[in-house]
């Protein structure tokens, strides 16, 4: 008899416990005015405002937080009157609205992009695969030195290009190569000083005209000076 008894309740107890763990899913141990499991929900609204509070946030943005932090009240408070589902909703807005204290100020807007206030195009005569200035270009790099000097405040960019024929990868290897020359030789000849004048090349990426004619891939083999506002 007393062995039946006993298995009683030890089920009886088992039974307890199980029934209690599935009550408490969501629930952590915090004692509080005699009860010592609550909502997980509150708990971390009471966490989020005491991590805001030691970052200093309350001082940075006072009126803010003490709005987030009258929310975290409000749901203990709903809480306490047994409505614990409202309680919920209100800690995680408690807890969203005080991760989203003092935001950084947002950044700079972007310096606007120089203005081209004039442009030069030369067709130089590179040889193949080659970016050695040609004798036969030096009039025409002399008119750029000339057409620089026009703008001794102004900074210089120059894009080279090349036509189609080739692979991307190398006609854009190409048309910086051949932009750098004729940046160096017009650093050499005296157009500007170094900090003024930049290059860079599009490949193929940017044609004048067609690529299916012989003219068209001339006029596309090229660089351009342009003249650009501070």
């Amino acid at each position: 008899m007393k062995y039946k008894i006993l298995k009683k309740l030890c089920l009886a107890s088992l039974i307890f416990s199980f029934v209690f763990i599935i009550g408490c899913a969501g629930y952590v141990y915090s004692p509080q005015k005699g009860v010592g499991y609550h909502p997980v929900e509150l708990i971390n609204a009471d966490k989020s405002i005491a991590d805001a509070q030691k970052a200093g946030r309350d001082k940075q943005c006072p009126k803010e937080f003490a709005e987030a932090k009258g929310l975290r009240d409000k749901a203990w408070e709903v809480y306490w009157s047994c409505r614990t589902k409202d309680s919920i909703a209100i800690a995680k807005d408690a807890v969203i609205k005080t991760g989203a204290l003092c935001p950084p100020p947002p950044p700079p807007p972007p310096a606007p992009a120089p203005k081209i206030i004039d442009k030069m195009t030369l067709l130089l005569h590179f040889d193949f695969d080659k970016a050695i200035i040609k004798e036969t270009d030096i009039p025409l790099l002399k008119k750029a030195i000339d057409f620089i000097k026009k703008y001794p405040q102004s900074k210089v960019s120059l894009e080279g290009h090349t036509d189609s024929i080739g692979t991307e990868l190398y006609n854009q290897k190409l048309s910086e190569k051949r932009a750098d020359a004729v940046r160096k030789y017009l650093l050499k000849e005296g157009a500007c000083t170094e900090s003024k004048i930049s290059s860079t090349g599009y490949g193929e990426l940017k044609p004048v005209d067609t690529n299916k004619t012989k003219e068209g891939r001339a006029k596309n083999r090229r660089v351009e000076v342009l003249i650009l506002s501070e």
